[in-house]
């Protein structure tokens, strides 16, 4: 452990050459999530002819390895070095993916499906690891008062840059088809820059100052483990996280499917619309972490969560029953919402999380946070699978009818409501989050104001944030509609000017 050394004291100088070095990993890790992942993994995937159960089982991977936080809590409070907890795994994880790109050229075609499935679960299961031990180093790292801001910032721009990778990308693989007449080229070369980039980033850890841990009386391996279920305020938080992941990945699963199997949407227009999500992102991160430092994380997901489950229920209104003029435009509206609240629920929940964790004893209390959430992410999908499966042949349908009493007879159908197949599943997994988010009211945040959060702050501060990137009137205006009308509304019905965006 001696070439991780730890520090009693780090000056504030230091402190902002680690914060930036942090930013510097948050972009390569950013760039080899999406060149690893997503639709290009899929079509990597498929090339091999692997099954549905193959690809079901690679998306279930990711969030199934967060449970290998608790076995490295062990490691991380007897060898108490984080770093070099962080540092060995994720260099050995990442160089999974320079193995992955040559599977079709050195391996004969029947170990193709296998091998793949192999190194991306030693990809994960390394890396699992290594996040157990970087969130108690980023709980001691970081100042309190500065977690929003500084993450905010950091998911900020690296979503920025990995929505311009993604869009690069997918527009790259046509020409690199043609170019080189090999239907696993593209892949295979996004996969090779994947790992780089992770490597790169590996570095910029490394060099990342680590305080010394608080030192503790030495407590039993399952006492520590069960630590966090005795304290009662991280009990709630733990129901909480339960419920909404369940809800969010039963829900968030299936998006990509939509668009490709019900809507028939090309990979060009899915890539487009996931770019899109990911610019929305690059600027909410900040106002998100801007208003989670002024008031609180809570208020934040409660309002983000909100516009996360309204999105998710705007979803079988794209059919009726199938495409119609209005399905590009709520596919956009969509997306926007997802954008938004996405960068509000992935800010604030880990914030909460590390607030919530006492010093000195971070390690168990957000690798059992990692536990559950990940626990709910794994069995999420699988449920909705097979409910959408069962449900598959199954229609729900709300319909009006005007009959004419003329001579040429005749009545026209309208139809309000229409539910097939994933319908069901969107629905279902709304309305668990909407009373996930009921039982966010019970959970505490530590040195955080009680007040709730309005709407008309989050849009002042997105005016603000909107005013400073563009001086385009239409552009600022969309900061301001439609909730002017609402806030016209409230006002007329209450004789009060501020809604209560938490509610």
């Amino acid at each position: 452990m001696r070439f991780f050394k730890q520090q009693t004291e780090i000056g504030p100088a230091q402190l902002r050459q680690g914060m930036r070095y942090l930013f510097y990993d948050g972009v390569c890790s950013q760039v080899m999530g999406v060149l690893g992942g997503g639709a290009f993994l899929v079509a990597f995937a498929l090339e091999l002819h692997a099954s549905n159960l193959l690809i079901g089982f690679l998306a279930a991977i990711g969030p199934a390895s967060q449970m290998l936080q608790i076995p490295s809590i062990y490691f991380v409070e007897r060898l108490g070095n984080r770093k070099a907890l962080v540092v060995l795994p994720a260099f050995v994880g990442r160089l999974a993916w320079l193995f992955i790109p040559f599977i079709p050229f050195l391996l004969p075609e029947s170990w193709w499906s296998g091998s793949l499935l192999f190194l991306i679960v030693f990809y994960f299961g390394i890396s699992a690891t290594a996040g157990c031990a970087f969130n108690s180093w980023m709980r001691d790292l970081i100042p309190q008062e500065d977690f929003g801001g500084f993450f905010g910032r950091r998911l900020s721009v690296a979503s920025g840059v990995g929505a311009a990778v993604t869009l690069l990308a997918g527009w790259l693989v046509n020409p690199l088809l043609e170019f080189s007449g090999n239907p696993f080229f593209p892949y295979s070369l996004f996969f090779l820059i994947a790992g780089l980039a992770g490597l790169l980033g590996v570095r910029f850890l490394n060099l990342v100052p680590e305080p010394v841990p608080e030192v503790h009386s030495r407590e039993s391996f399952f006492k520590i483990l069960a630590e966090p279920l005795v304290s009662k305020p991280f009990r709630k938080l733990l129901g909480f996280t339960l419920i909404w992941s369940f809800a969010a990945n039963m829900a968030g699963a299936f998006f990509g499917v939509y668009l490709l199997s019900r809507l028939g949407m090309s990979m060009g227009v899915v890539i487009s619309l996931s770019v899109l999500s990911q610019l929305v992102n690059v600027l909410f991160y900040r106002i998100w972490g801007k208003l989670a430092d002024a008031w609180s994380n809570r208020s934040v997901l409660m309002i983000s969560g909100q516009l996360f489950m309204f999105a998710t229920l705007v979803w079988p209104f794209t059919t009726f029953p199938e495409k119609y003029i209005l399905t590009i435009p709520l596919l956009v509206l969509i997306h926007v919402l997802t954008g938004v609240s996405t960068a509000g629920v992935i800010l604030s929940t880990g914030n909460l999380a590390m607030k919530n964790a006492p010093r000195g004893k971070a390690t168990a209390f957000l690798a059992t946070n990692a536990l559950f959430n990940g626990a709910a992410a794994t069995l999420a999908p699988i449920v909705g699978g097979l409910m959408a499966d069962i449900l598959s042949a199954s229609e729900f349908v709300v319909g009006f009818s005007f009959t004419k009493s003329l001579k040429e007879g005749g009545s026209v159908i309208f139809t309000a409501l229409n539910l097939r197949g994933l319908d069901f599943v969107f629905i279902l997994a709304a309305l668990i989050g909407f009373y996930g988010l009921h039982r966010l009211a019970y959970v505490v945040e530590p040195q955080a104001r009680l007040e709730k959060i309005s709407m008309e702050t989050v849009m002042s501060e997105t005016r603000k944030s909107l005013s400073s990137i563009s001086n385009i009137a239409g552009l600022r205006k969309l900061a301001y509609f439609p909730y002017y009308l609402v806030v016209a509304r409230h006002r007329n019905g209450n004789g009060n000017g501020h809604g209560d965006g938490s509610s």
